[in-house]
C-alpha cells in the first residue's frame, strides 16, 4: 500500500507547482503581448504610408461602400476606423474640432480625406472624422464616416 507521502503531497510542494504554472502562464501571456504589440506597431506603420492604391482602385472601393450602405437603406456609413496615432496629435485636434485638424492626418486617413476632396465632396457628400472611443477617458479610435442624405441649407 502507498504511504500518506505518496497520496498526498505536502502544501510547500503544491505550492511549488503552483508558482511554476503561475510563472509559466505568466511567460505565456507576456510572450502573448509581446506579439500582440508587435502586430499593432506594423500594422500602425502599414497604415501611416500611403496605400498604393490608384485614383481609380480608391474611387471604385469608395463606391461598392457606399453602394452597399444605400442598398441597406442607410444614409451614412463608417468607412474606416484607425488608432489615434495615425494623427499628428493624436487625434486632439479631432476631438476638439478645431479648424484644420485635418492637416493632422497621416497615411491612409489623410488619402480617404483626400478621396472625399476630390471626389465625393463636389457631389455632395459629407465626411466626418470623428473619436469613437475613449479607453481610459483618454481619445482612442477615429472613426472616419461618410453621409448623403442631407439638405445643406
Amino acid at each position: 500500500m502507498p504511504g500518506i507521502d505518496d497520496l498526498i503531497p505536502s502544501a510547500t510542494e503544491l505550492r511549488k507547482e503552483s508558482a511554476i504554472k503561475d510563472a509559466e502562464k505568466a511567460a505565456e501571456y507576456v510572450r502573448l503581448a509581446t506579439v500582440a504589440e508587435a502586430e499593432k506597431r506594423a500594422l500602425i506603420e502599414r497604415l501611416s504610408k500611403p496605400s498604393g492604391k490608384s485614383e481609380e482602385e480608391k474611387i471604385k472601393l469608395a463606391a461598392a461602400i457606399i453602394q452597399r450602405a444605400v442598398r441597406s437603406g442607410l444614409t451614412e456609413v463608417l468607412v474606416y476606423r484607425f488608432p489615434n496615432s495615425l494623427c499628428t496629435d493624436k487625434g486632439r485636434a479631432i476631438n476638439q474640432m478645431e479648424r484644420g485638424w485635418e492637416t493632422t492626418l497621416t497615411g491612409i486617413p489623410k488619402e480617404i480625406f483626400q478621396l472625399w476632396t476630390d471626389h465625393l465632396k463636389p457631389r455632395g457628400y459629407r465626411i466626418a472624422y470623428q473619436v469613437i472611443d475613449f479607453p481610459g477617458g483618454i481619445p482612442g479610435d477615429i472613426g472616419v464616416t461618410i453621409s448623403w442624405d442631407h439638405d445643406e441649407r
